[in-house]
């Protein structure tokens, strides 16, 4: 049996994105799901599944309550943070082709610039009676106490590893911005960076500067997932999910995995990758456009080795070539990514996979007919790949 080919996304919606909502975050998830719900033309009355991140405070009982869906026969959350976007999606699919749901929603909102600030020091995560709080007993002391500190140290060890330097980590934020500065829905519309202008920012943990780090913004997405039948009925061109998975590699930690032979490296990406190819029955040589998770610029120069784009060490040359320019072989991020439209957890990049497929994007890239997305990296991680029907 095979996943592959048996659900597609049928409705992807949004609210704005923003640094200061004014409203709760249950609101900013009912306004994304009936988003959704009016992209693809159904209603509420049609929703009997829903899923979300373990990090997301919108109960799923309550976003049913907001939105008048009557009855919910499956719901499911995924852990380990920006790791569970493409996941999500990949769930909601097992419901619908097992019959376990219809349609389901998949949704992630926060205030996470207004509200709790995920890149800020938080003591809890130390504290936690649990064995993620174990873990981050032992790095926690020692001043490592944020994502940036955490991802700063196999960042070190990658330029240290390939003779890189951060002007090729700035490449990815100068590409991103680019895009960004083209899309009317992004933070950062109309204000491209350049690669000076990267190299002067300052230093948020040596070796990463501020422009390598992503935004934090306000916001909600939210994604209709249906069978591939009733998904080709509805009011847009569904994107078939030809492929979705998830991964962990060994000793697998959160941020960064300190203990690895190979430090410099994401294997829980090669696992993800694996299992796509072989689901999709396509390679990394048939993809059209690539979303990439780009929370921190050196993780995305390790996705494009992972995922097969390029040989160990060299994303650096595969970035300064063109590559992924609009115009380029494997076009990325057309949306901006995280660090130029928004950072809501992978999800916005997803709605852009879908776009693309549909051939709407501000941004579109011509003849498009697979995309890769990709999940939150240096945890356990999930993937997708979109295709035409």
């Amino acid at each position: 049996m095979t996943l592959s080919g048996k659900a597609a996304i049928a409705g992807i919606g949004a609210t704005e994105f923003s640094k200061d909502s004014g409203r709760s975050e249950l609101r900013l998830a009912a306004e994304a799901v009936r988003a959704a719900l009016d992209d693809a033309g159904l209603r509420s009355s049609d929703v009997d599944g829903l899923v979300s991140f373990t990090m997301d405070g919108n109960a799923e009982i309550a976003v049913a309550r907001e939105l008048g869906i009557p009855e919910l026969t499956f719901f499911s959350r995924v852990h380990y943070g920006g790791g569970a976007a493409a996941a999500t999606v990949q769930q909601a699919a097992m419901a619908v082709a097992t019959g376990v749901a219809e349609v389901v929603v998949a949704y992630r909102a926060f205030n996470e610039r207004s509200g709790h600030r995920f890149g800020q020091v938080s003591s809890a995560a130390a504290g936690q009676v649990n064995s993620s709080g174990v873990d981050n007993a032992f790095h926690y002391p020692m001043g490592l106490a944020t994502p940036a500190a955490t991802v700063a140290m196999v960042a070190r060890r990658y330029l240290h590893s390939y003779g890189a330097s951060t002007e090729d980590f700035g490449r990815v934020a100068v590409l991103d911005r680019k895009h960004a500065a083209t899309n009317p829905a992004a933070w950062f519309h109309g204000k491209p960076i350049t690669l000076a202008e990267h190299q002067a920012s300052r230093w948020i943990a040596e070796p990463l500067r501020l422009l390598d780090c992503c935004q934090e913004s306000d916001g909600g997405v939210a994604l209709v997932i249906t069978s591939a039948a009733r998904a080709r009925d509805l009011r847009h061109p569904p994107a078939m999910i030809a492929a979705a998975a998830q991964g962990s590699g060994p000793d697998q930690y959160i941020m960064t995995s300190y203990y690895r032979d190979e430090l410099a490296g994401l294997p829980e990406m090669g696992v993800v990758a694996r299992q796509l190819w072989a689901q999709a029955g396509a390679g990394p040589s048939d993809m059209d456009v690539a979303v990439l998770y780009d929370h921190f610029t050196p993780y995305v120069l390790m996705q494009l080795e992972e995922l097969g784009f390029c040989g160990r060490g060299e994303a650096p040359g595969f970035v300064a070539s063109g590559a992924l320019e609009l115009d380029g072989s494997l076009p990325l991020n057309p949306h901006g990514g995280q660090l130029g439209e928004a950072y809501i957890h992978g999800m916005n990049g997803i709605a852009e996979g879908v776009r693309q497929i549909r051939g709407t994007s501000c941004n579109q890239v011509p003849s498009v007919s697979h995309v890769l997305v990709t999940a939150g990296t240096g945890v356990p991680t999930s993937g997708l790949v979109l295709a035409q029907s």
